[in-house]
C-alpha cells in the first residue's frame, strides 16, 4: 500500500437560493472508511466531489502493535484505489488515532516506532515531504493539541464544528478564533454530513448565510472537511459531481 500524505485525525424563504456549499470553495475533504456501505475509495473519487480523501482510521499503535481499521473494506484493493485518486488529483490523507481506544504513545521511543511503522508500511520509505494535517475541536484553544500547534508544521487545520454546544451557539465566531489564531495554515470547516449525525448539522442555507459568505474570503480558508462519505453519499449534502 503506498499512501501519499497522513494525518495524525435558516435563511429566509424570501432571499435568493445560495449556491452549493461546495460552490467556490478552494478544497473539500471527505472521510472514508467508517462503512461498508458507502462504497470503494476508488467510487468517492469517481464522483469529482472531492478534493481530499482522508482514510479512517489508523487507530491501533504503540507497544509493537499496528493496524488499520477500515470498516470491512478490503485492504487488498486500497492501495491501487489510493493510486487512482492521486492520478484525478485527489490528495489521500490518512487520519492517526480517532475512534476506539487501541493506541497510545506513552514515550518519545513509541512515538518513534509509529512515525517508523508509518514511514515504511504507509509512505513506500522514500518519499520526500509530508502534509501534515490536524483535526481539531471547535472550541479554541484544543488543549490537547496545542503543543503540537505550535510548531507550526501543520500545514491544514480541520475544525470539527460539531459535538460542541459552544460552536451550536456560534459556529461562525468559534471558527474564526482558530483561523485568526493560526494564519500559517489552510483552516477547513468540519461538517456532519447528515442531521442523524449529529444536532450541529448545517441545513446547507443556513452554512452559506452564517458562516461561508463570511469566511470564503479570508486568505487562509481552506474549504469543507465532510464527515462522512458513508453520510454524504446518504444524503447527497455536497451534491452530485
Amino acid at each position: 500500500m503506498d499512501l501519499l500524505p497522513l494525518t495524525l485525525t435558516a435563511a429566509l424563504l424570501l432571499l435568493a437560493a445560495p449556491p452549493p456549499a461546495t460552490a467556490d470553495d478552494p478544497g473539500l475533504a471527505v472521510y472514508w472508511g467508517r462503512h461498508k456501505e458507502e462504497g470503494s475509495l476508488r467510487e468517492a473519487c469517481d464522483t469529482g466531489r472531492y478534493t481530499t480523501v482522508i482514510i479512517t482510521f489508523y487507530n491501533v499503535f504503540g507497544y509493537g502493535r499496528y493496524s488499520l481499521d477500515i470498516s470491512g473494506h478490503p485492504l487488498t484493493t486500497v492501495g491501487a484505489d489510493i493510486k487512482h485518486c492521486q492520478s484525478k488529483g485527489i490528495t489521500v490523507l490518512l487520519a492517526i488515532g480517532g475512534q476506539g481506544g487501541g493506541y497510545s504513545l506513552p514515550t518519545n521511543a513509541s512515538a518513534a516506532d509509529v512515525a517508523d511503522n508509518l514511514w515504511n508500511a504507509y509512505l513506500g520509505g522514500h518519499r520526500v515531504g509530508v502534509l501534515l494535517p490536524a483535526t481539531t475541536r471547535c472550541s479554541y484553544p484544543d488543549h490537547r493539541l496545542e503543543k503540537a500547534l505550535a510548531t507550526g508544521l501543520f500545514a491544514r487545520i480541520h475544525v470539527r464544528m460539531f459535538g460542541d454546544e459552544q460552536c451550536t451557539m456560534s459556529p461562525r465566531y468559534s471558527w474564526e478564533k482558530w483561523a485568526a489564531a493560526y494564519p500559517g495554515s489552510k483552516v477547513y470547516i468540519g461538517l456532519v454530513a447528515s442531521w442523524e449525525q449529529d444536532s450541529a448539522w448545517m441545513f446547507q442555507k443556513d452554512l452559506y448565510y452564517e458562516m461561508l459568505q463570511f469566511v470564503r474570503s479570508l486568505p487562509n480558508y481552506g474549504g469543507l472537511a465532510i464527515y462522512d462519505r458513508y453520510y454524504d453519499k446518504k444524503a447527497n449534502y455536497t451534491g452530485e459531481g
